[in-house]
């Protein structure tokens, strides 16, 4: 197989790869607390041509390498949605939910209020407080959330605000190592483990968005297509001269 096809064909994989990225990014536009993928490519040198009229560094053939993806945890724009059980974090933070794998973490501030009276994320896991799920009582009324996490009501016909909990905001040293799951949750990745954010702030009747460009990344999806088909082209170009040069030797008397 000649070089040409071998880096044509080095290009249209990690194309592949990038359109994938880029299409679950706009798969998920509206999803809440949503952090993008984006991709990463190297150029991979190796020395393949053997004719002695390459030298020095025209000998080296340059590849395109798919050294994978990282996650861009910019912060989404903050929604006023004025729901007393919608919060968006502040910072860097994650809610810490509690899952039959283990616990997990998420920036989706979507909470409800499950049959048991437990403060649950949209996928109906609990969510954690410092010591263990936050139960609410059905007098409880007037539900406040303050900026450090801590989940206060009031109850029955008390005037004095009653404690059920306060969020468990964790952050990592390296978020990068975190890995999604789905149904936008994170679980710690090896080597790494939660640590206590007193920095980020909880805001209650927000809701943070998700970090997707959506112009960007139609964009984008737009240049993918593009380049892939422009590659299509040229490999298909190089197959035809090969053609042609092989049926003209072919008619080359002995």
């Amino acid at each position: 197989m000649g070089n040409h096809l071998l880096v044509g064909l080095s290009r249209q994989v990690t194309l592949e790869r990038q359109m994938d990225v880029v299409a679950n990014n706009v798969a998920n536009i509206n999803t809440n607390g949503f952090k993008a993928d984006r991709s990463l490519f190297e150029e991979f040198l190796t020395s393949r041509a053997q004719e002695n009229n390459f030298v020095g560094r025209d000998r080296r053939i340059s590849f395109v390498q798919d050294r994978g993806t990282f996650k861009d945890f910019t912060q989404g724009a903050s929604e006023l949605t004025k729901n007393p059980l919608d919060v968006a974090i502040d910072g860097a933070g994650f809610l810490v939910v509690q899952t039959p794998a283990g616990e997990r973490y998420t920036r989706d501030g979507g909470l409800k209020i499950n049959n048991q009276g437990q403060l649950v994320n949209s996928s109906g896991y609990p969510v954690l407080g410092g010591s263990g799920p936050i139960v609410l009582q059905p007098t409880d009324k007037e539900l406040t959330i303050a900026a450090d996490g801590n989940v206060t009501v009031l109850e029955g016909t008390n005037r004095v605000d009653s404690v059920r909990g306060k969020l468990r905001v964790v952050r990592f040293a390296d978020a990068q190592k975190l890995v999604k799951e789905g149904s936008n949750l994170y679980s710690a990745g090896a080597g790494i483990g939660p640590q206590p954010d007193t920095v980020s702030r909880v805001n209650q009747g927000f809701i943070e968005k998700s970090n997707v460009n959506s112009v960007a990344e139609m964009s984008r999806m737009i240049e993918v297509t593009r380049a892939y088909t422009s590659i299509s082209a040229m490999l298909q170009q190089q197959g035809d001269l090969r053609k042609t040069a092989i049926e003209k030797l072919a008619d080359v008397p002995a």
